[in-house]
């Protein structure tokens, strides 16, 4: 199982009311809520490993420089080269990323994150890399691109908490979208993502990307058709695309998940106990843990 780390926290945050505060007062509702989250995704799918993937840099140089207008709008304070910028988020969330991670590290859960990439291409590295079965848990679509049913790979896409999942493999896909995993990054590209300020092909909307994918087979048999004066295309889809050439030439290396990550040593094993009680019983005092720590630890032993 691997987590995409941060949108389950964002999650948590908006989910649990800011009045879940440690002794201090300080909020704390991310932190409980994510230990709920992974205590009822441990109990109702009892992973053999589980990885918490990070963002080390939530905005690599590499995608920017290819679209300059990637997650711009998310840019709180731009940060000196080799620096990634610093992503705008609440006030009371920022402070409480530090005490998940250490409370990870002091459960033994396995987390991990490589700059200069954001936790999708981890999550896509480990998925490539894996033996067996691959439940990935996020609430990001961009990862429907990794759903591989002959690989056992499926998103698990939190609806309601974690309680209510949607369990999203190449049917679900097909159904919805009219593509499979692999199609699915030119029908993002195409589409666009104003939440990640990805602008896609002005006139090109889901339901007709899904179309000419239908139609074409891919993006490259799109472009194929966009030269071609014989193929299926209206005026003005032929003459988007034609004007869109220098987008969809390096889109999908900014929407594709990176699978070769140069990923460290550690241990996915989920933990039966702690690694570092004693880390972990400072950090369940001073941040008034409680019942959301107890709760996953007795999930964790069962």
């Amino acid at each position: 199982m691997l987590l995409d780390t941060a949108s389950l926290y964002f999650r948590a945050y908006f989910g649990v009311p800011d009045s879940v505060r440690a002794p201090d007062g300080t909020p704390v509702n991310a932190v409980r809520g994510l230990l709920d989250f992974i205590a009822r995704l441990v109990q109702d799918h009892r992973p053999d490993d589980l990885v918490a993937c990070m963002d080390a840099d939530w905005r690599p140089q590499w995608r920017v420089d290819l679209i300059p207008t990637y997650k711009a709008h998310r840019v709180a304070a731009e940060t000196p080269d080799g620096v990634p910028d610093v992503e705008e988020t609440p006030d009371t969330l920022s402070p409480q990323v530090p005490v998940i991670e250490a409370v990870l590290d002091a459960l033994g859960i396995a987390r991990v994150g490589v700059a200069p990439y954001e936790a999708d291409d981890v999550i896509g590295t480990l998925a490539r890399r894996a033996a067996g079965p691959v439940d990935i848990v996020t609430g990001d679509r961009d990862l429907y691109q990794l759903v591989d049913d002959a690989r056992g790979v499926r998103v698990l896409y939190p609806l309601k908490g974690v309680g209510s999942l949607q369990l999203t493999d190449e049917a679900w896909l097909r159904e919805k979208y009219g593509v499979d995993g692999a199609g699915y990054v030119d029908l993002a590209l195409l589409r666009g993502d104003p939440s990640d300020g990805l602008p896609g092909v002005p006139g090109i909307g889901e339901k007709t990307a899904a179309k000419l994918l239908d139609a074409f087979g891919d993006l490259a048999g799109i472009m194929a058709a966009v030269d071609d004066p014989s193929a299926r295309l209206t005026p003005s889809q032929r003459k988007r695309l034609d004007e869109a050439r220098d987008y969809v030439a390096v889109a999908p290396k900014v929407v594709r998940v990176a699978d070769d990550v140069p990923l460290p040593a550690f241990d996915a094993a989920l933990p039966r106990e702690p690694r570092d009680p004693a880390v972990l019983e400072e950090l369940a005092t001073r941040w008034g843990l409680g019942g959301a720590l107890q709760r996953l630890l007795l999930t964790l032993q069962a």
